[in-house]
């Protein structure tokens, strides 16, 4: 199901792309069902820890859900996470070794950008979706208001300390698709298995999208 869909269609979907660092494989499943539940398909599993392949393998079985692979920064973790079954990509930036491992694996890449002139060149590789990262830090809704009028044909999915307060200030935006956030998987939460609360913050997160 999901393969056939294009990283447009996949960011549209999203409203919110929790971003997840697995630290323990056992919690890879419970925690995809529990944001699948909470209406939250769209999963980005970083590669941060050591566990971040097996976690994608696990959670690419679990109906619904739309997983795909995050902190891509070295070519050969491409085709390795689409063959764990990863159905798009992300990563904090964008080098020409990687949107040539991009083009080879087939994997749909979503690259950070933080300035006008790295839109601009991952727009001029053919890249028309972006993740602004770290959002906040770059400008936030003031920086994609601002890229919005000469760059208005690129749709973004800003990423870094967005919370569900602020989330709705970007969601309102144009050339905003979704955001990324951390917010919906808290360690402590994790820890403790405590997968309900997860359900409840992945509703919340998902109401957002009924408001934007």
């Amino acid at each position: 199901m999901s393969n056939d869909m294009t990283l447009l269609d996949i960011m549209k979907s999203a409203v919110v792309i929790p971003v997840i660092a697995i630290d323990d494989p056992d919690h890879a499943v419970p925690l995809a069902k529990a944001l699948v539940a909470g209406g939250i398909r769209v999963l980005e599993v970083t590669l941060r820890t050591k566990h971040g392949l097996e976690a994608i393998r696990a959670m690419a079985q679990v109906e619904g859900a739309i997983v795909g692979v995050g902190t891509l920064t070295q070519p050969e973790e491409f085709a390795a996470s689409r063959d764990a079954g990863a159905v798009f990509g992300v990563s904090p930036g964008l080098t020409p070794a990687l949107i040539e491992a991009g083009k080879k694996s087939g994997l749909p890449l979503l690259p950070g950008c933080m300035t006008p002139s790295e839109v601009m060149v991952a727009r001029e590789a053919g890249f028309k979706q972006l993740k602004l990262f770290p959002a906040v830090p770059a400008g936030g809704v003031g920086m994609l208001k601002a890229l919005g009028g000469p760059l208005a044909d690129v749709t973004f999915c800003p990423t870094g300390g967005i919370s569900i307060e602020t989330a709705p200030q970007f969601l309102a935006l144009k050339n905003v698709a979704c955001v990324g956030g951390s917010w919906l998987t808290p360690a402590d939460a994790m820890k403790a298995g405590d997968w309900a609360l997860i359900t409840e913050l992945a509703k919340s997160a998902a109401a957002l999208g009924k408001a934007a």
